[in-house]
């Protein structure tokens, strides 16, 4: 029996007796013991850490985490702490999508409840290290619902935020979706002001400005799909909050250049996006790669393998004009980057024939081909693309914020093909199934 209860049982019996001489002192009382320092703390122990800051690796420092967020580092693993050994690897902070999309498509084709499809998307993000996804687009109603997880310590999928439908049509219209969007509770409104290279109609500029004015009123950001250099700029004046795609047509100029600046609105390449616009003409040597097998759709693999499939891309003169495309986003990337503007980190990943997950290490690829440098890319995924779409609790392993963290075998720092050596993803402290 505990020697308190032990003291306490005497001293009443006494007292009962009438022995009230024999009163026990404080001291032989004991107060009830302290909780450890370390209990409820989970300890990560044993890697070389990356924070996000664009500070150097910490090294020799552990990650301690308290009900999912960040409580401290410290050189001592606390007493009552759960240790979890990270077997002297590297740690960076997950990865941020500033423009995904999230619809359930990539889910498991066995799974038919729409929010759990939903759920399927945001696994799959997390599996290849990206967990927090800002979906611009198409999300079904549960995806609105899910959001509420974001604050749950017990998440290990990838955060969400969404934008609703793409707000289209004349004025009036473009504006009723862009207002049922924001009663329902969306983070972003989104504009697309593109022509498919000559196919289609743009949406109008009465429509732009229609729905610009909505979103203003609610105080809700607007995130738009661009293509031509002059667009982007008069979006930048119309007040966008998001350059969501690359400058395609020509080489991005001083002027616009200078206005992104003076704007603070951030760039966002998304150079995968024209990959999936050409490279089914013919099988993708990628279908062999083993990180890609490891968590592909196969019933994806299988569309956009069939020979008619193929032979509609390679006749398509519009899949020949996104791959000159492309080489003018890899330009324009090196323009805007050298130029200080800041690049997040995104992919437009989700729709048909971008596959989630594998697309975003593709996109690190295409970066890192660009001219960006390891950090130059790390920080585009982490701490810079949280400021750029608005996520105060992610994007760094600071103090307070999420655990979020993503472990690898190799040093990305060094070369960012690393990041594709995923030994765990952790979300809120949790391990991602892989």
């Amino acid at each position: 029996m505990n020697r308190f209860f032990v003291l306490v049982s005497v001293s009443l019996l006494l007292a009962a007796c009438g022995g009230g001489d024999a009163e026990t002192t404080p001291a032989e009382v004991e107060a009830p013991q302290a909780p450890l320092a370390g209990a409820g703390i989970v300890a990560f122990t044993g890697a070389a850490i990356w924070d996000g800051t664009g500070s150097a690796l910490r090294y020799n420092e552990n990650l301690l985490v308290r009900d999912g967020r960040i409580e401290a580092y410290s050189a001592e693993v606390p007493d009552g702490a759960e240790i979890v050994d990270l077997g002297g690897n590297w740690v960076v902070p997950g990865f941020i999508n500033s423009h995904g999309h999230v619809s359930g498509r990539w889910a498991a084709d066995g799974v038919t409840d729409p929010a759990e499809r939903v759920k399927g998307d945001l696994a799959l993000y997390a599996r290849y290290g990206v967990t927090s996804v800002v979906s611009l687009g198409g999300e079904p109603p549960e995806a609105f619902a899910l959001r509420a997880m974001n604050d749950d310590p017990s998440l290990s999928h990838a955060r969400l935020r969404v934008a609703g439908e793409v707000a289209v049509g004349d004025p009036a219209a473009a504006a009723a979706i862009a207002r049922a969007n924001i009663e329902n509770g969306a983070d972003w409104i989104k504009l697309r002001v593109d022509d498919n290279l000559g196919t289609g109609q743009k949406m109008s500029w009465a429509a732009v400005q229609a729905v610009i004015t909505a979103a203003n009123a609610a105080d809700i950001p607007v995130a738009t799909h661009i293509f031509y250099l002059d667009d982007a700029a008069r979006l930048l004046e119309m007040g966008t909050g998001l350059i969501a795609h690359s400058v395609r047509d020509r080489v991005a100029t001083d002027e616009f250049v200078q206005a992104m600046l003076d704007s603070g609105v951030c760039y966002v390449p998304t150079l995968t996006r024209e990959v999936s616009t050409f490279v089914y003409a013919e099988r993708p040597g990628w279908f062999d790669d083993p990180f890609f097998l490891e968590a592909a759709k196969q019933s994806e693999i299988d569309r956009v393998s069939q020979p008619e499939f193929m032979a509609r891309v390679a006749a398509s003169p519009t899949a020949a004009g996104y791959r000159n495309a492309l080489v003018q986003a890899q330009d324009n990337l090196r323009i805007v980057l050298g130029s200080g503007v800041p690049v997040a980190f995104g992919t437009d990943t989700g729709p048909a024939g971008r596959f989630l997950g594998y697309f975003e290490h593709m996109e690190f690829d295409l970066m890192a081909e660009a001219g960006m440098t390891p950090r130059e890319i790390l920080l585009s995924a982490t701490s810079v693309a949280a400021n750029c779409v608005h996520l105060e609790d992610v994007g760094t392993l600071e103090t307070g914020k999420w655990a979020d963290f993503v472990v690898l075998t190799e040093n990305p720092t060094q070369d960012i093909g690393a990041l594709r050596s995923i030994r765990d993803v952790y979300i809120a402290g949790n391990a991602v199934q892989r």
